[in-house]
């Protein structure tokens, strides 16, 4: 990978199962996709590692892959703690670290019996405008970074996107079907990043494939702002409801062979996605799916 540019690859890998392992299982589980060919890992942040250690790991267990924030939730960290780690990362690992930065409600909010109520305060497209400023404005007294790190935004709706658009590289979109990915390009236009979420069970047993879709599309039609992106993008209530419609969640989450992945894929860069990372679901959360990941890397050099 150059240090000139990030390069985040066609294909990655989007995860959330490396919290519930080991540091020394998660190094080795990083080194093997790098190995396999992936361009980029990401992660998400909720009630496992925090954003920034995680990314420490990756970064320093590989070589060459690109590490993304899939997202750094803005209302956990205060825009100093974030651009101090932004700035060292990134001059650490030189064209590594991309910060893709989001922050919303999250369904079944622990506030209750953490003791601390997380601000969710303004208007989302708002309250993001006023990190950025922040972001820009914290001093830099460290050594700074030979590739500044890209951002990239957690972006659904049309005010986010043009956000996106303006003030960063791209967005990140996730849960999402291939018309929002064509609608997504559309509005940002030809030349802002645009990094795709997707979601897919690899299988045999359709039956219990079908499980772990439904499972997964329940849990996130519990968040109003995905709630409302579906149904801008001519979803119904009917398919929002009883953990979704058949329709609904085929288009969220591909399911099939290697072969019906390819194909979502597809879709993805025919309608405007610039990168793919793919969510493996299996019957076990937080098993690292190394078997799927092993398969799906037949899909990088397609």
């Amino acid at each position: 990978m150059s240090h000139t540019q990030h390069d985040l690859g066609r294909l990655g890998i989007w995860t959330f199962a490396f919290d519930p392992h080991p540091a020394a299982r998660v190094r080795d589980a990083a080194a093997e996709l790098e190995e396999l060919g992936y361009g980029t890992v990401w992660f998400g942040e909720a009630f496992g590692r925090d954003a920034v250690s995680q990314a420490a790991l990756l970064l320093g267990a590989t070589e060459r892959i690109a590490v993304a924030t899939g997202i750094a939730n803005i209302y956990l960290r205060d825009p100093i703690a974030m651009a101090a780690a932004e700035r060292s990362l990134g001059e650490q690992h030189p064209g590594r670290f991309v910060l893709g930065l989001g922050g919303h409600r999250v369904p079944g909010s622990p506030t209750a019996f953490v003791g601390y109520r997380i601000p969710f305060s303004g208007k989302p497209v708002s309250s993001m405008r006023d990190y950025l400023d922040n972001l820009d404005e914290v001093p830099l007294n460290a050594v700074a970074a030979a590739v500044p790190p890209r951002r990239l935004l957690a972006a659904l709706g049309p005010k986010m996107l043009d956000l996106a658009v303006e003030r960063t590289w791209g967005a990140h979109t996730y849960f999402v079907p291939v018309a929002h990915t064509a609608m997504a390009r559309e509005r940002m236009g030809p030349e802002a990043y645009l990094a795709v979420e997707q979601a897919v069970v690899l299988d045999p047993d359709r039956e219990r494939a079908r499980r772990t879709q439904r499972e997964h599309v329940g849990g996130y039609l519990q968040a109003p702002h995905q709630r409302n992106n579906l149904l801008r993008l001519g979803f119904g209530e009917a398919d929002l409801a009883d953990g979704g419609s058949d329709r609904l969640v085929d288009a969220v989450v591909a399911g099939g062979d290697i072969e019906s992945i390819a194909e979502r894929v597809r879709e993805h860069f025919q309608a405007g996605a610039d990168h793919v990372c793919l969510q493996v679901l299996t019957a076990t959360p937080g098993e690292l799916p190394m078997s799927q990941w092993r398969e799906l890397a037949a899909l990088v050099q397609r």
